[in-house]
């Protein structure tokens, strides 16, 4: 008896329904077209599939499932719940895997701290985890935003973790999963050195922390002596 709607939205615009679903019917807002829509009910596994026929580039958005949920029963109280959504990016580019990916490090104090740098990848969606064996890592671990030159049409992204010491000689792996594909990275055997790190962290006094750039990696001691040079001349 769920009552299961769909939502579209558009970059810097609110989101706008498309259709709900209920009792094996489908009810389409007039602002859609019903025929290019499809909802199927797998009530036993608890999925709610729309599928989307004859794409076109005006339905580059984002798609989002929602149900009310009962707050109260004895007041009949109801909120809204919505999933985290699905990004849908239409475009005649193809994808392209991650030109370079790595994992760099620093050390400060009694803490370690590893940076995933994944570049020049497109389209801009992308999934980075931190795992530890099987188990996947959440606690002390910041994904940045993606980011993008002025004149190129590819994106980069960062992602870091932060472990105490201790734990220098466990194994650590950054994962990303991309439409071109995906790629595990050990911690173990980093050679490089994080010598300058970036990074805008607006909301961090509310748990949230956003990488937004990282501008210099220095890959060798012989180029940070080149630019040391540039910098005091």
């Amino acid at each position: 008896n769920t009552v299961i709607h769909w939502y579209q939205q558009k970059e810097g615009k609110a989101p706008q329904r498309i259709l709900y679903y209920v009792s094996e019917a489908k009810v389409v807002d007039d602002a859609f077209q019903a025929s290019r829509y499809t909802v199927e009910n797998f009530s036993r596994q608890k999925l709610c599939i729309l599928t989307m026929h004859n794409i076109i580039p005006d339905d580059t958005a984002t798609y989002y499932c929602a149900y009310w949920r009962s707050h109260c029963a004895l007041v009949r109280s109801y909120y809204k719940v919505f999933r985290t959504g699905t990004k849908l990016i239409i475009s005649d580019k193809g994808n392209s895997p991650p030109a370079n990916s790595e994992i760099l490090q620093k050390k400060h104090n009694n803490q370690i701290t590893y940076v995933c740098l994944i570049e020049k990848f497109y389209p801009e969606i992308i999934r980075v985890t931190w795992t530890d064996g099987e188990r996947e890592v959440k606690e002390n671990v910041v994904k940045g935003d993606t980011w993008k030159p002025e004149k190129e049409d590819k994106y980069s992204i960062g992602s870091w973790l932060t472990v105490p010491a201790e734990n220098k000689d466990k194994t650590f792996h950054c994962t990303y999963q991309h439409e071109s594909g995906q790629k595990s990275l050990p911690t173990k055997g980093i050679y490089y050195i994080l010598f300058c790190l970036m990074f805008v962290t607006d909301h961090i006094l509310h748990r949230t922390a956003y990488l937004v750039y990282i501008v210099l990696l220095l890959k060798s001691s012989m180029y940070y002596l080149i630019v040391l040079f540039f910098i005091y001349r």
